[in-house]
């Protein structure tokens, strides 16, 4: 059955500008880290890829290693492209992202030249598109000169391959100084994604936020729901089943212990107080942090991606509730 979008998509949210740039993101964008690789059920991610385009959601997000195994996301996207969305390409923003291991050998990973164009090539050819709208270096890389990397980006862009660049996991110093490197080379550089949430900071304090509020560059967070800490079903303890249930390392790894489970409890009490559940709850608050500008969710089902969609009908939180947050988040 061909697929027919819904006619009122973009009647949903505001869409919001990227930076100082011309490029309008959605509030919510969806992320194909899990549940789109070639182990996961393929009509489930038909029908979130499907549900997300008609809620408005326009931006996809990849990464060349998203699977398992690496590449079978941007695979599985590619299907659905060509089934359903290709008609559509001009409404969609399509990401995707090189710098972490991908194949054996020395030019598997990092941002040389030779990987960063070697990694959207095959990506390409994975997703069957001519062209990405926005592609990241995923990570900073100490051994590679930033310039390097800076005119590496601005070339494919020439090339056609990519219309914007973009930085993953950069810290505000090391951010500013790419930030000059891509204009001294004329790479259009419009887009940060970093992890962001009530318990992940980070971006506060290496001062990645404020430099890209300063430069004009937006901000795309993943993991908004800090590994699902964030959401009801995480408020009396880990669920029986989840990725965190008897997974000490991981536990450990995301900041879980009883304290955790402590603050968890209080932030679902305000969510619950205000009507809305915890995972609306903790979107709302990185719509209101200054320099945001889309939150990227993972979702395994259509239910969940509404659920988190309509975190956009609640009211915004008062000054009082972004103080409780900041108290139950220390």
């Amino acid at each position: 059955m061909n697929y027919l979008p819904d006619p009122g998509r973009y009647s949903h949210a505001a869409y919001r500008r990227c930076g100082r740039s011309g490029l309008l993101l959605p509030p919510v964008s969806l992320g194909l880290w899990h549940n789109f690789g070639a182990a996961d059920d393929f009509e489930n991610a038909r029908r979130l890829i499907h549900g997300a385009f008609d809620a408005g959601i326009t931006y996809f997000d990849l990464a060349n290693n998203y699977g398992p195994p690496p590449g079978s996301a941007e695979e599985c996207f590619g299907r659905i492209f060509m089934q359903d969305l290709s008609r559509f390409r001009d409404e969609l923003v399509i990401a995707t992202k090189a710098g972490h291991l991908m194949w054996p050998g020395p030019y598997g990973d990092w941002g040389s030249r030779k990987h960063m164009l070697a990694s959207l090539d095959q990506s390409l050819s994975r997703m069957k598109l001519e062209y990405v709208d926005i592609f990241y270096h995923h990570c900073m890389t100490p051994d590679t000169p930033l310039k390097e990397t800076a005119l590496c980006l601005a070339d494919l862009v020439r090339r056609g391959k990519t219309l914007y660049v973009g930085m993953s996991n950069y810290d505000g110093k090391t951010m500013h100084r790419m930030y000059h490197k891509c204009d001294d080379v004329q790479a259009p550089f419009v887009i940060n994604q970093n992890r962001y949430s009530i318990f992940d900071r980070t971006v506060e304090k290496n001062k990645l936020l404020k430099e890209a509020r300063d430069k004009g560059k937006g901000v795309i967070c993943f993991s908004p729901l800090a590994q699902g800490q964030l959401s009801d079903k995480y408020a009396k303890g880990i669920p029986e089943g989840a990725r965190l249930f008897g997974n000490e390392k991981l536990q450990a790894h995301v900041g879980y212990d009883q304290h955790r489970a402590q603050q968890i409890e209080k932030l679902y009490q305000l969510a619950k107080d205000r009507g809305e559940t915890l995972s609306q709850l903790a979107i709302q608050w990185l719509w209101q942090q200054k320099g945001v500008t889309s939150v990227l969710v993972g979702v395994h089902s259509k239910a969940q991606l509404l659920e988190n969609l309509a975190a956009l009908e609640q009211p915004p939180l008062s000054e009082a509730d972004l103080i409780r947050i900041d108290s139950y988040s220390k």
